[in-house]
Order: C-alpha cells, then structure tokens, then sequence
C-alpha cells in the first residue's frame, strides 16, 4: 500500500509539475525557496530546494512536533507543571528567550506559546528536557521523526536551533515538516496564529509579520543567524471552489525580516492568484466497474484508495479529459488494492498526469465450471 501511495504522488508531481512550469516562477530574492499545496501534497514551484542550509530556528517547529506527540501520546499534559533547569535558563544570553526562572516551575502550555511566539531557545530546552529527560535523548526523537518523515536531507543537532555544523535541512523538508504539523496536530498548530505572548511581565510579539499583513496566514516560524540569513515557513488558507486551500512557503536566506516577510508573502499570492487545486476522484469512488473473468462476481469496482487532488495553472481543470487503460482481461483472483490499470488525465491531448487505478474490492475464483466456462469464452473472444 504504501508503494502504491509512493507511486500515485511520484506520477502526480512529476507531470504536473512539469505542466504548471508553463507558468513562469517568480523572482524570489532568498538563496532557497519552495512553494507547496499542502492540499495536493505537490510542489508548487521551487529554487535550489535541496540545497543544504542552516535551519536556525526553524529547528523549533520539529521541537514543537515532538512536544505536540509526547501530548497526544499522554506522556505530557499542557498544565503540568515542570522545574526549569539552569542549562534551560543559561542558555545562550544573546539569543531568543522566553525568560524562565529556575525558581518558579512553567506550564507545559506556557513553554509551547514561549516556544512558537516568542521564539524561546530557553523554552526549547525545557520543553525538551520535559519530554525526553535531557536534551540529548530528544534530538535523537527529533531525527527519528524526520527520517520517518523522509526528511532524507536534514540532521537535528539541538532543539533550538543555535548553530552547529550538525545541525542542517533544506526547503524540501522543512516543507514536508509544516505539512505534518498542521495535518497531525491542528488543535496545536493554532498557537501559530497567535501574535503576542506576555510571561514574567514580559511581552513579546510574533516575529511571524504576515500575521498583521495578511489575513489569511495562520503560522509558521521564523529564523535567523548570521549563517543562515532571515529565514521563513509560512502557510497560508484562502477559498478553493466550494472548500479551501493552503499553501506553505518555504524561503531560506534572505538579508532582512522585511525581505523575508515580502518574499514569502510574494510567493504566497503567486501560488494562489494562478493555480487552483482540484479534486480528481473521492476516495473508494469506482471510476469503472469492468468485467472479471473465472470470478465469484461478474465485475470489479476499481478506483483509488485515497482521495486524489492536483494542483493546475488556472483554467487548466477545465479541459482535462480522463483516459483509462486497464489490464484486460481482468481475471479472478484478484486481490482488493491490485493494480488493474492507470488513468491518464489529457489536456490538449497531452499527458497531465498518470494515476494507478486499484480494485477496491477482492473477487474470489469461481467454481471449476464457471472456470472452465470462462475458459472458453476467453478462448473464443
């Protein structure tokens, strides 16, 4: 299943992509960048998105996702209460701080607003430190989670995101990071939206500016060091036909937080003024329901197993023209999830994208004489 899932997106994004390049890509002034549809899973457009960078503290939004786990998994609480360590308070004077004390005991909840508003190096210690016992044992549930996410191109070597030379992702993953956060843990991902956070009398404001220019951004994070440039992920939802859509951008590297805010905001409405995200099939939907040989049944409902959404230029969906090529003759037995075919969706007459077609149901042999009856019929046709 997991192959076939692998196969759909591969198909998906790879045509595609290759047909929204109709469309030119902005001119985007950071060193990396990548504009996803978290909606279809499918990339956008891009810029060197594998290229190796200094994620700063863009590390906090994987600290965040290990955090938010630990919660769902009931090893945390948001109002319990944790001890501050002098490792969690000493860290880094110079740097993003929450300003925990070590003699008064934080929230859960408090230290996760520290985290996502204020951009806590401090907070992410303790939140690490809470979750794994020390900050070591946590980097290694950091990296355990990127690889399970296929995030084959970064390393984690700290929760906070000060520099370090093991510590490097590219704009690939840290898209393919957002898009987990906000599909596993919405509940949780709305600390994103919030634009000031006020601990130990001190107030400080989202460092996120899309939240006040743009009505529409609910999230992410953003990063700086000197290695890195001004960093930003930033996801956005606007309306899609009758549902809604989100975008996540991705800009590395860029030489100011105006520079940061303006690109990412560019890059955002590029992505929603010229594609829209359409959806192709539901989930268990029979697209046909062919003839089965030497069956128990007669014919086969054959479809997808999932939902099947893709991201076009505007007015693209439009002209798209479903062709299916089955594996006739379709003979019994056949297993549900079987590959019987693949759809093609032409525009113009040419390919768009190539989808797998599954059968969404078993069918059993027949009997030895509706065998053998089929037999013949087969020989005869």
């Amino acid at each position: 299943m997991k192959k076939l899932l692998a196969a759909l997106v591969s198909s998906v994004l790879i045509l595609s992509t290759a047909f929204a390049q109709t469309i030119p890509a902005p001119t985007i002034a950071a060193r990396s960048w990548l504009l996803l549809d978290a909606t279809s899973n499918q990339v956008i457009a891009s810029q060197d998105p594998n290229m190796r960078v200094e994620p700063a503290s863009l590390t906090k939004i994987m600290t965040a996702y290990v955090t938010f786990t630990a919660l769902r998994d009931k090893k945390l609480t948001l109002d319990q209460k944790v001890n501050v360590s002098v490792r969690a308070w000493k860290v880094d004077a110079s740097s993003s701080k929450m300003f925990i004390d070590p003699a008064v005991p934080v929230s859960i909840s408090d230290l996760l607003y520290g985290l996502m508003v204020q951009s806590g190096n401090d907070a992410a210690v303790a939140l690490a430190e809470a979750v794994a016992g020390d900050e070591a044992t946590f980097v290694t549930l950091m990296n355990r989670e990127a690889q399970r996410m296929g995030m084959a191109n970064t390393h984690f070597a700290n929760p906070h995101g000060l520099p370090s030379p093991e510590n490097y992702t590219t704009a690939t993953d840290l898209a393919t990071l957002a898009r987990n956060v906000i599909k596993d843990f919405p509940e949780f991902y709305k600390i994103d939206s919030v634009k000031s956070f006020t601990y130990n009398k001190i107030t400080q404001q989202n460092r996120n500016r899309l939240l006040w220019l743009d009505p529409t951004v609910d999230g992410m994070k953003t990063g700086h060091t000197e290695a890195a440039g001004y960093c930003m992920v930033a996801s956005a939802r606007r309306p899609n036909g009758n549902g809604e859509r989100r975008l996540i951008s991705v800009v590395m590297g860029t030489t100011s937080d105006a520079v940061r805010t303006a690109e990412s905001q560019k890059l955002l409405n590029w992505g929603f003024q010229n594609f829209d995200t359409v959806k192709l099939y539901t989930k268990g939907q029979a697209i046909d329901t062919p003839q089965v040989w030497k069956g128990s049944k007669n014919n086969l409902k054959i479809g997808f197993r999932q939902d099947v959404l893709v991201t076009v230029p505007k007015g693209v969906a439009a002209k798209m023209k479903p062709v299916l090529e089955r594996k006739d003759p379709l003979v019994a037995p056949i297993a549900e999830g079987s590959n019987v075919g693949r759809l093609k969706m032409m525009v113009d007459g040419k390919p768009l994208l190539e989808l797998p077609v599954v059968a969404l149901e078993p069918v059993d042999q027949a009997s030895i004489f509706g065998r053998a009856w089929d037999s013949i019929r087969l020989w005869l046709q």
